[in-house]
């Protein structure tokens, strides 16, 4: 039995936890299956059928029986979402749509937007970038000859190695540091000093705003935190981070217009793109309802030409653009992704 089959069965005992029945024996029938690569095809297993050893078939069966059981029709389709090195479902599918404005070099105009931004101000720094949607940009080498590089992925066990790219002054780390201890007091992911892998992020505080790409992209990867202002507030720092753990705006839901109204005659002239609505097939919220209070969540006046409201919340909410840190909300979305077995990584 190889490597990968033996974890499988600690993610299918805890994924089953409430089948006692399932043994050890009978997990190792499901390996089996897995093995003879049927296992992301168990939901359509007829076509299988034939020519499938007694032993498989047995395994087969037992789980077709435990998922029509437990109530969960997509139960088997889950299996395919372990793998460390997937993509990130819809991420480019909905990122592919900007062409190249994702590949904007960084810019110091937008620095200098940044640099008079203070903390009075009614938007966040990030939401004064140029960039798609304000502080979304992917490395120039992430492009192919026929354009996009279709590629953005979970980060293996949750584990990020890092490095700081500039020097950042005693505050400013401390800022940093105290996002990263909020992420491992809420979830299970890790953000480690890198050693020696080949992913890993670059924190850096040149003067070109508050950017980050979407997910693993591969290979050195910059987040920048341009000092003071995208580093005065702790949830600056978890958004820009959040970004690189593979999430998109919060206000660019499909469904986003049950909850907000867009004010597009606010919107600066060129930046209505950064309202444009995914989707509803490209995304996936991980059955997590809307958040007002998302740190990923644009405040009401981003992109506003007057001042007035872009973005008008249909419920009463004071936390529209909040920056203090992630919202209950948000945990439960990386711990689902990441699939975090506990409140806090043993």
């Amino acid at each position: 039995m190889t490597n990968h089959v033996i974890s499988r069965k600690e993610y299918l005992l805890a994924k089953l936890d409430s089948h006692t029945w399932l043994n050890a024996e009978k997990l190792e029938c499901y390996a089996e299956v897995e093995e003879a690569g049927h296992f992301s095809q168990l939901h359509s297993y007829t076509h299988i059928w034939k020519g499938t050893s007694r032993r498989m078939k047995l395994a087969i069966a037992i789980l077709g029986v435990s998922a029509l059981a437990s109530g969960i029709p997509h139960f088997l389709n889950n299996f395919a979402a372990e793998d460390d090195d997937e993509e990130i479902g819809g991420v480019m599918d909905y990122l592919t749509g900007y062409g190249e404005k994702l590949y904007k070099q960084p810019n110091d105009e937008v620095g200098e937007m940044v640099k008079a931004w203070t903390p009075s101000s009614s938007t966040n720094p990030e939401e004064l970038g140029t960039y798609v949607e304000g502080d979304i940009l992917f490395p120039s080498g992430q492009k192919t000859r026929n354009g996009l590089k279709a590629k953005s992925a979970r980060w293996p066990k949750g584990k990020v190695p890092y490095v700081y790219g500039s020097s950042f002054s005693e505050k400013d780390r401390s800022t940093i540091d105290a996002a990263i201890a909020e992420y491992h007091k809420m979830t299970c992911v890790r953000f480690v000093p890198r050693s020696n892998e080949a992913d890993y992020l670059v924190f850096k505080s040149d003067n070109t705003g508050c950017w980050s790409s979407v997910g693993r992209v591969g290979g050195p990867q910059d987040i920048n935190l341009q000092s003071p202002g995208c580093l005065v507030q702790k949830g600056t720092v978890m958004h820009e981070m959040m970004h690189a753990l593979g999430f998109l705006h919060e206000q660019n839901r499909w469904e986003r217009d049950d909850y907000v109204t867009i004010n597009y005659a606010n919107i600066q002239p060129g930046r209505e793109n950064n309202f444009v609505k995914a989707e509803k097939s490209s995304t996936d919220a991980l059955g997590i309802t809307y958040d007002y209070g998302s740190v990923m969540h644009y405040s009401s006046t981003a992109f506003s030409i007057n001042g007035q409201p872009t973005i008008v919340p249909k419920a009463s909410t004071s936390d529209l653009g909040q920056r203090d840190s992630v919202s209950h909300h948000d945990v439960q979305k990386i711990r689902r992704m990441y699939k975090c077995k506990s409140k806090k990584s043993h």
